[in-house]
């Protein structure tokens, strides 16, 4: 399967097959995920549906390098993390394949890039070397080709002058934040945004409390004037995103389908529906691992939509006694 192939899946029925193939290549070339599927005693052979394909825990992006090719590695992304925590780190050999994978997401869930200003308060990834997000939202500010889109660090003035000077202009703009950032710029301005898309990224980095998307969706909602707070998910060890239009919902694109574990089985898939563990296929990491149990709670309401509900405790994520080498 040759890994652009994926940005041509138009149906469930498509994705599986695909999703089998990329298994079969990650068994074949991924020394990790390999003795990780060993260490399971888990036979190659007998899986024949996407359900019974091992999801590799998102940790083992700390602890080894996560590779399916011999290529060389092109870029790293590396997690954010507290000082002297250990970061994830993830190797990609095929940086022009996480290009059209967020270009091909945004496409999907918000149309032609070049309608929109795009403004980024991101200072927390800004302040730091390897973040996928800055490399997307670089790379999306570019492709607007608009001459008001950019990057702001700590300029809440100069900001919010242009977010009230665009939107009074009825220009489209899109704002992505960092969720203590976004809090930072309502708390010293007010706004009354009428075509302006906020987009939260998640997180509080340590700068603040956190709080449930209820609430921070609230206060932002009245800070900015607006009826709705976008969300992107996303993370160091994908190379897609999905995306939320303000009803908490996350819709995802159609080479990405997350499933939920059972969060006393790690090893056992529940329903749609059920609260659970978030085991996602993102099989544009078709260089690394396109299978991650992830270190999310939520739900899974369609083949391309599920819900966060929070996380799991990391000190102590049950079931993961399985999964040490």
């Amino acid at each position: 399967m040759h890994p652009n192939a994926i940005f041509d899946i138009s149906s469930t029925s498509q994705f599986k097959d695909m999703a089998l193939q990329s298994f079969k290549h990650q068994w074949q070339f991924n020394p990790v995920y390999r003795r990780f599927c060993d260490h399971l005693q888990v036979d190659p052979e007998m899986i024949n549906t996407v359900e019974e394909i091992p999801f590799l825990p998102i940790q083992f992006f700390k602890q080894f390098n996560v590779l399916a090719s011999a290529d060389p590695v092109q870029t790293t992304f590396t997690s954010s993390g507290t000082t002297g925590s250990i970061t994830s780190k993830h190797h990609v050999t095929d940086l022009d394949l996480y290009i059209k994978s967020f270009r091909e997401s945004f496409r999907i869930h918000y149309g032609n890039v070049k309608e929109y200003t795009i403004l980024a308060l991101l200072p927390s990834y800004l302040e730091r070397d390897g973040s996928s997000l800055i490399l997307m939202v670089d790379q999306l500010i570019k492709d607007s080709n608009q001459p008001d889109s950019g990057f702001y660090l700590n300029d809440h003035a100069a900001l919010s002058e242009k977010l009230k000077r665009l939107d009074a202009e009825g220009k489209k703009v899109l704002l992505i934040g960092v969720s203590f950032a976004l809090l930072d710029l309502v708390e010293a301005f007010r706004f009354n945004l009428n075509s302006t898309i906020i987009m939260e990224t998640g997180g509080m980095k340590g700068r603040r409390k956190e709080l449930i998307r209820e609430e921070l969706h609230q206060i932002l909602k009245e800070g900015f004037g607006v009826n709705e707070i976008h969300s992107e998910y996303g993370m160091t060890e994908l190379l897609s995103q999905g995306y939320s239009n303000g009803n908490g919902i996350f819709t995802t694109p159609p080479w990405l389908q997350v499933f939920m574990r059972d969060t006393e089985d790690a090893l056992q898939l529940v329903k749609p529906g059920t609260t659970g563990g978030i085991n996602v296929i993102d099989l544009a990491n078709h260089n690394s691992c396109p299978f991650i149990a992830t270190q999310d709670l939520g739900k899974k309401i369609d083949e391309n939509r599920f819900e966060i509900l929070g996380r799991f405790d990391t000190s102590d994520i049950r079931g993961c006694n399985l999964m040490v080498f």
